[in-house]
């Protein structure tokens, strides 16, 4: 049996062409490949050949591939979803003990002014969307001794969890938790999941943390929390605009963090890139199901 032919682009990569060959196909040119590797944006990618039967896209999210996902209904699409969820974990976790231990409000401190800062452990911490990130975010925080809230499309217990709720009762989920980490997908459903109403269920102590997309929260609405000093606080590394303007009030809020969306570092991604390019050839070599098939009527 042929080894597939691989397009890698939009340039040649050797971490990624040795990813392919490790999979056991060839990197090929695009006219008559029978799959792409594509590290670039959907708008950098020239029209498949009909010989392409796949396309393994770079990002976990895929909100800004859809036109073309829907416009090529023949080929299968795949997304890096899980690829990069530990690196992501690792982020959001750094982000809530930050904005829960006071590290925000320290940093920006001109003088000595110890504060009684609260505990992570012992509360609650609810995760909406516990796909591949949220499960690694919950592994790593066992040793917290936190309750732990999971909410998922369809409510199916998530391993870790203490409890699982369907999107249905993401409303009860808001006043319920101490925390709340963002890791949703973006869709035409979850913009603007999070608003006024939402923020105004919040507890006073609470800290919200968004590793998704920045589409997700309301921003105006959530510097008038802030401002007002209605929740603990946000801890973003995605925003809604991004990249965030010079001069936003989220910049200087004392109740806010922000990172210029680096949860997922290049270097890292590349090489996790690279290892869920290989596995994904090995499959398609094999005629076996993909990792992360991306569907258009969910839009991720």
């Amino acid at each position: 049996m042929s080894r597939p032919a691989i397009h890698i682009g939009p340039s040649e990569d050797a971490k990624l062409a040795a990813a392919v060959r490790a999979g056991g196909a060839d990197v090929a040119p695009l006219e008559g490949a029978d799959a792409v590797v594509w590290f670039g944006g959907p708008g950098e990618l020239p029209e498949l050949p009909a010989s392409v039967r796949w396309v393994q896209l770079p990002a976990a999210g895929v909100e800004s591939w859809m036109e073309r996902v829907r416009s090529a209904p023949e080929v299968t699409w795949t997304s890096a979803a899980g690829a990069y969820a530990t690196d992501v974990a690792e982020h959001a976790l750094a982000l809530l003990l930050a904005g829960v231990r006071g590290l925000a409000r320290y940093a920006r401190a001109a003088s000595w002014d110890p504060q009684d800062d609260r505990l992570l452990e012992g509360s609650e911490v609810a995760i909406v969307g516990a796909g591949g990130i949220g499960r690694a975010l919950i592994e790593l925080l066992r040793p917290h001794d936190v309750e732990i809230l999971a909410v998922t499309r369809r409510g199916i217990d998530v391993a870790g969890a203490d409890r699982t709720l369907g999107a249905e009762r993401l409303h009860d989920v808001w006043g319920m938790a101490d925390h709340v980490v963002i890791g949703a997908p973006a869709t035409d459903a979850t913009r603007r999941l999070v608003g006024a109403r939402e923020l105004a269920r919040m507890k006073p102590h609470s800290w919200i943390v968004n590793i998704a997309r920045g589409s997700l929260i309301d921003t105006d609405a959530l510097v008038a929390a802030l401002q007002e000093e209605r929740i603990g606080g946000a801890a973003l590394d995605v925003t809604d605009p991004e990249p965030l303007p010079d001069g936003h009030p989220l910049w200087s809020s004392p109740r806010a963090i922000i990172t210029p969306h680096v949860a997922n570092p290049y270097s890292a991604q590349m090489r996790k890139l690279g290892e869920r390019v290989r596995e994904n050839v090995a499959r398609f070599a094999a005629g076996e199901p993909l990792l992360a098939p991306v569907e258009q009527d969910r839009g991720y």
